[in-house]
């Protein structure tokens, strides 16, 4: 899935086409997870998208960038339709998108592991009540660039976003 292909040049075009503007905040959040990230099995990819908008959306790919050349790109076509002010989700084929970041590398090296990649901030506080004990375990995080691509399907107009994806990781702490 990491090789150039005719969707690719597509996507590239449609990104000068739709002029897309790093963004801050988005109306439409999502979040990857997988056991396969701490399991090393063939599990799937699990998406959840919240839309935080009034009319229904779909999305339509999102696609991450690799961190080392800029240019790589994995495209993960979706057509996922989410009500307003509602989730959705969906599971897929394993994709590997962990692949061309140096700062991933590192850190599942250093025995951390990956719980979930999304475009929003975990509060820390909050997942950790949500996981364990607060003095059991730290978070870490690596940035990531991605292109959103979703339709509002009330009105058919198209989004294209660039915007950042934060790659959730969690390791216990020695005592």
């Amino acid at each position: 899935m990491r090789a150039w292909t005719g969707c690719s040049f597509l996507l590239l075009m449609a990104i000068g086409a739709f002029a897309a503007v790093p963004q801050e905040e988005t109306d439409l959040k999502f979040a990857f997870y997988s056991s396969a990230w701490g399991e090393n099995t063939n599990d799937g990819l699990r998406l959840v998208a919240f839309n935080q908008t009034t009319d229904p959306v779909r999305l339509n790919s999102i696609t991450f960038l690799d961190a080392i050349d800029g240019k790589a790109q994995t495209l993960i076509p979706l057509s996922l339709d989410v009500p307003a002010g509602g989730y959705a989700d969906v599971e897929i084929a394993y994709i590997d998108l962990l692949e061309g970041d140096e700062c991933i590398d590192r850190t599942l090296l250093e025995n951390w592991r990956l719980v979930e990649i999304s475009n929003y901030t975990l509060n820390p506080s909050v997942r950790n009540l949500i996981i364990e004990n607060t003095d059991s375990f730290r978070i870490y995080q690596c940035v990531k660039t991605v292109f959103t691509d979703w339709t509002n399907l009330s009105t058919n107009a198209r989004n294209l976003y660039e915007e950042w994806v934060l790659y959730h990781f969690e390791t216990k702490r020695s005592l």
